[in-house]
């Protein structure tokens, strides 16, 4: 099992920053992906942000791409998700997940293990 905790959520307005944090429990960090993940009200779960813990590739998608930086720290299990020049339309609760063997690396399905969440919430 392995168990994640996320935080660093809030409040900002347009064109500020935020970091969120990721601590994964359990000796498997370093064989798994973890990627991030949002949801706003009424939408479907997102995938913005992954990386590979094996060679440190990472992968985002087109909404946040050049906004968004996921980095690892496997000395403290953590992955984190860097966010700059955030807009309204970012504010969404985020997620952070864990998983192997990854085809799909911003797919929610391919990822077993969730975190409870941290809101993000971007005024105009």
């Amino acid at each position: 099992q392995v168990q994640l905790a996320e935080s660093g959520g809030g409040s900002v307005q347009a064109g500020g920053s935020l970091r969120l944090s990721c601590t994964a429990s359990g000796d498997t960090f370093r064989k798994n992906c973890m990627g991030w993940f949002r949801q706003a009200p009424g939408k479907e779960r997102e995938g913005i942000a992954g990386v590979y813990a094996g060679d440190g590739s990472t992968y985002y998608s087109s909404s946040v791409k050049g906004r968004f930086t996921i980095s690892l720290d496997t000395a403290k299990n953590t992955v984190y998700l860097q966010m700059n020049n955030l807009k309204p339309e970012d504010t969404a609760m985020y997620f952070c997940a864990a998983g192997s063997y990854i085809a799909t690396m911003l797919e929610p399905l391919e990822y077993n293990y969730w975190g409870q969440g941290t809101q993000v919430t971007v005024s105009s």
